[in-house]
């Protein structure tokens, strides 16, 4: 895990609205960059990475939102995984830290989510925990369904042996999953830079989140319930949360769109980052 300042609630402010802060939540530093002004946009980052993995997004929607990129605990900035001693971090448990974070930045103003893979674990408890902080749902290559068992031991496994072997092994195996091959062939540069996020995780964060993951619920049953409208997007060559599953989660939300990214694997934001943003700003436009 990288470095972080000691103080509680660090800022730095530029003229163009731009703060980068650590603000003390819940016992934990957690590093945000916040940036432009108008609808807070929230992106919630997948695992086990932190908030770069949205700098296209960062960069397009600053200039229309209020967009809020933390990490989350235990991963990029943010301190937790080494208090917590590797044990379970629940997909409640960083919901909780987000709505306790946007309080304490005086957001009282609905936001719209926007989760990746776990970031899409933890925006279906915080629509149930936090329902009032929310305007809208973005879906990003992410389940509504729990893991089968088999998932859940190979999470635990893998917990087991990042935390006696370190997240290299992790960094390996992952791209393939993360990426699509178009990907790693044609932008390895972008592969490398993930890969060098997971290594810089501390191994305790990543054995918390995935145990996490695995203890997460089964939300099928509740996407009837979702009443904010909702953008399900997913890339054509995600073989994680193929997109056959994930246009069945959109089906069974009310008001929901579903966008396809071509060539995109896990990481479609990275991916195609202008095919994603499109999606997101066409989905944003509709609400108004």
């Amino acid at each position: 895990m990288r470095p972080i300042k000691e103080a509680s609630d660090l800022f730095v402010k530029a003229k163009d609205h731009t703060m980068h802060l650590i603000k003390r939540i819940n016992g934990r530093d957690i590093n945000i960059r916040i940036e432009g002004t108008g609808e807070p946009l929230l992106f919630v980052h997948g695992f086990p990475l932190d908030r770069t993995m949205w700098k296209y997004q960062i960069a397009c929607f600053s200039k229309t939102n209020q967009v809020i990129a933390p990490d989350l605990p235990g991963f990029g900035a943010s301190s937790g995984g080494d208090d917590c001693g590797g044990a379970v971090v629940t997909m409640e448990e960083f919901a909780t830290d987000l709505s306790s974070l946007l309080d304490d930045l005086s957001i009282h103003e609905q936001v719209h989510f926007c989760g990746l893979s776990m970031g899409g674990y933890i925006a279906w408890q915080f629509f149930r925990q936090h329902r009032s902080q929310l305007k809208s749902l973005i879906l990003c290559d992410t389940k509504a369904s729990a893991d089968s068992e088999e998932a859940k031991q190979a999470r635990v496994t893998t917990a087991a042996k990042v935390l006696e072997e370190g997240s290299e092994f992790l960094a390996v195996a992952m791209a393939e999953k993360l990426f699509s091959s178009k990907t790693i062939d044609e932008q390895p540069a972008l592969v490398e830079e993930v890969q060098e996020t997971i290594r810089s995780t501390s191994p305790k964060s990543i054995a918390s989140a995935l145990r996490g993951m695995a203890a997460r619920p089964d939300m099928t049953g509740k996407l009837k319930d979702i009443d904010v409208p909702t953008l399900v997007i997913v890339g054509e060559d995600d073989t994680l949360t193929p997109p056959e599953e994930m246009q069945s989660i959109a089906e069974a939300i009310p008001n929901s769109c579903f966008v396809q990214v071509p060539e995109a694997g896990h990481m479609s934001p990275l991916e195609r980052p202008d095919e994603v943003n499109r999606a997101i700003r066409d989905f944003l436009s509709s609400l108004t």
